[in-house]
């Protein structure tokens, strides 16, 4: 088998479907990929057939040219896949299974690794710890935007549905289990939600809704979700979410009419670097709102918890101090309020199987939640664009019409 597409990152507001290399068990060179990851011999690696592959936040920041990413790097780190072939090495996944790629790419065999912190795995990426697939200074591993992709330390890293019949029947739920499940679900277990807590996330995208999903299944009393997309904060309202428009005021205000009082008990930060302020700033990029609010609204000795991606380098940002990731946030308040502060990736693989459980198990209707919505891969580019307006849906690329089919 030689033939293989994928979505590619062309440049600020463009991608395109093209013809790209199916993939070796071994690291070849190209758009994104570290030199000293160049060679890379891959035999504890499968190679997938992608059955869903998502469109994601942390993409658009690449495409709307708010990283460095290159010009020509596959995207794609949300994939659900059937396994064609494996690697010498690999012991236990075999041809035909089902299975969910976590986006942290990780070795299973370095300290991080051993404790469960497999978002920053010390031997995947060669500039620093964390790899993600078809994601800027990750290390250059393929995006799965595409027909096929190959996935290293397959037994370690992919997780097998145990009826691959249910799971076809349940596929547009099982493919959030890659990344914005997870990612919300690790937002509010690090904000400590548990039952009884009232919650603020601020952001209606998919990871923000996924976190009110996760809320909920944590035993929130009241999760209340913040945006200035209308057709998105109906989304939230779709499964019980209390909602504010943050384009009508200052969150405390409006969150003491729902509570009785402007705080909550754990805030969740479902926005990152490109937010935008509040009320009459609504429209202009604040960078450092979300994180500052959230800071005013979460009671003394709660935490926060912060999914939302945050980035060492973006070109785009307004002054020369975000350019580089720096940010005025207050932290004084943050310290004066004895508040716990939990960042960077999701460890996918300590939430993934659990989740998996709940949903074959009818415990949560994540896909309804986010509003996940199949489309074609050679649809992508339009779907980039949908999203990038504001479209209130997880939009999930459908390579080979297997959604289709089980839909």
């Amino acid at each position: 088998m030689s033939g293989n597409k994928g979505v590619a990152y062309m440049g600020p507001g463009e991608v395109e479907v093209h013809a790209t290399d199916y993939p070796e068990f071994e690291l070849k060179d190209g758009p994104g990929v570290n030199p000293a990851n160049v060679g890379r011999k891959v035999p504890h690696g499968a190679i997938l057939k992608a059955v869903a592959t998502n469109i994601c936040g942390s993409d658009q920041h690449m495409v709307r040219g708010r990283t460095t990413a290159p010009v020509g790097l596959v995207l794609g780190h949300e994939i659900t896949g059937e396994v064609v072939e494996t690697g010498p090495d690999v012991e236990f996944i075999k041809v035909g299974d089902l299975v969910s790629v976590p986006f942290n790419i990780s070795c299973g065999r370095c300290r991080n690794c051993k404790e469960g912190k497999t978002g920053v795995c010390e031997n995947v990426n060669p500039d620093r710890p964390g790899s993600a697939y078809g994601y800027v200074d990750m290390g250059g591993w393929v995006g799965g935007q595409a027909e096929y992709v190959l996935v290293p330390y397959a037994d370690w890293n992919l997780l097998k549905f145990p009826d691959k019949e249910q799971a076809m029947e349940k596929i547009l739920d099982l493919a959030m289990l890659a990344d914005i499940f997870p990612t919300g679900f690790h937002g509010c277990v690090t904000a400590g939600v548990k039952p009884g807590s009232t919650v603020y996330i601020a952001g209606a995208g998919p990871v923000g809704l996924a976190a009110a999903a996760s809320a909920f299944l944590l035993g929130a009393a009241v999760v209340i979700v913040g945006d200035l997309n209308k057709e998105r904060l109906d989304q939230a309202r779709s499964f019980g979410c209390e909602t504010i428009n943050v384009a009508d005021g200052e969150p405390k205000d409006q969150i003491e009419q729902i509570l009785g009082e402007p705080e909550v008990d754990c805030g969740v930060d479902a926005v990152g670097f490109e937010a935008h302020g509040h009320g009459s700033e609504a429209g202009t990029e604040r960078p450092a709102t979300v994180l500052n609010t959230l800071m005013e609204i979460t009671r003394a000795g709660g935490a926060l918890g912060i999914p939302g991606l945050y980035v060492t380098g973006d070109p785009g940002a307004k002054d020369e101090a975000a350019k580089q990731g720096s940010l005025s946030i207050r932290f004084g308040l943050g310290w004066a309020k004895s508040h716990a502060f939990f960042t960077g990736q999701c460890p996918v693989m300590r939430y993934n199987r659990q989740l998996m459980m709940a949903i074959l198990h009818d415990r949560v209707q994540i896909a309804k939640a986010v509003n996940a919505t199949s489309i074609p891969l050679d649809q992508a580019p339009q779907g980039y664009e949908d999203f990038d307006k504001g479209a209130a849906r997880k939009f999930v690329l459908d390579p080979h019409g297997m959604l289709a089919k089980s839909g």
